[in-house]
């Protein structure tokens, strides 16, 4: 057999191949996009999961769609906090809006309307753990301080160590109750401090062990949350801006 025709039956053979999984991604692209989106909204509402009638988890596909639907406002904001109309907030992609200008990148706010609490605020928040990206979305209610609720996520952080942002309920709901602005009205954010070192409204334990990734979501939140004052400060002026998140 000569080398020519296993060369011509290697590249017949990848050409195939290429061309089989070209056309199956093609062919579930909708699907796996639908799935994503989905996911997306699961992370979101988790982030008011206190605020639902059941848990995130426990939902179906559809009853998270209507949810999104029928309860959930969507904003995309500039970094002087001007609303970008026409742009929905699932469209913005965090990750790429970190590696912007920062004059040119784009914030998603979702608003959830939870009945007699009024409306819950959630942002969304991206940084470094100590592998690799980290981010979260944080719920706030309507004084723009307090914290209603948070859920985290990564991408290659320590199963046992920083993953437990996101594999350890306990961590995320550390958050709730916390407050970003300190007595005189600055924001402090929130910072994840060494277990035992949590007793301030601005302070949450972090993991034993997994500092680094602590001291990631404690720089993604100081930084993360800042971009999103100048809207907020808008609507803290403006009754008319209040009624635009209705």
């Amino acid at each position: 057999m000569s080398n020519s025709y296993i060369i011509r039956f290697v590249l017949i053979l990848c050409f195939v191949a290429a061309l089989a999984l070209s056309g199956m991604y093609s062919l579930l692209k909708d699907t796996h996009d639908r799935n994503e989106a989905l996911f997306n909204k699961r992370a979101i509402l988790k982030a008011v999961e206190n605020y639902l009638d059941k848990p995130v988890d426990a939902m179906t596909d559809p009853e998270v769609q209507d949810l999104f639907d029928t309860k959930m406002a969507q904003k995309v904001i500039d970094m002087s906090g001007k609303v970008i109309e026409g742009v929905s907030a699932e469209s913005v992609d965090m990750g790429k809006e970190r590696k912007k200008p920062a004059d040119q990148r784009r914030l998603p706010l979702y608003v959830y309307n939870s009945n007699d609490d009024g409306n819950l605020y959630i942002v969304s928040v991206r940084g470094n753990g100590l592998w690799d990206e980290i981010w979260g979305n944080l719920a706030l209610k309507s004084d723009f301080n307090t914290i209603a609720g948070a859920t985290f996520d990564h991408k290659a952080e320590t199963p046992g160590l920083g993953a437990e942002i996101k594999d350890n309920p306990a961590f995320p709901r550390q958050f709730i109750g916390k407050e970003l602005f300190d007595q005189a009205g600055d924001f402090v954010s929130v910072e994840v401090v060494k277990v035992g070192g949590s007793g301030s409204e601005h302070k949450v334990d972090g993991i034993s062990g997994a500092t680094i990734t602590g001291n990631g979501v404690s720089e993604m939140l100081d930084r993360g949350i800042s971009w999103y004052l100048p809207y907020f400060e808008t609507l803290k002026q403006s009754d008319a801006g209040m009624g635009m998140v209705q």
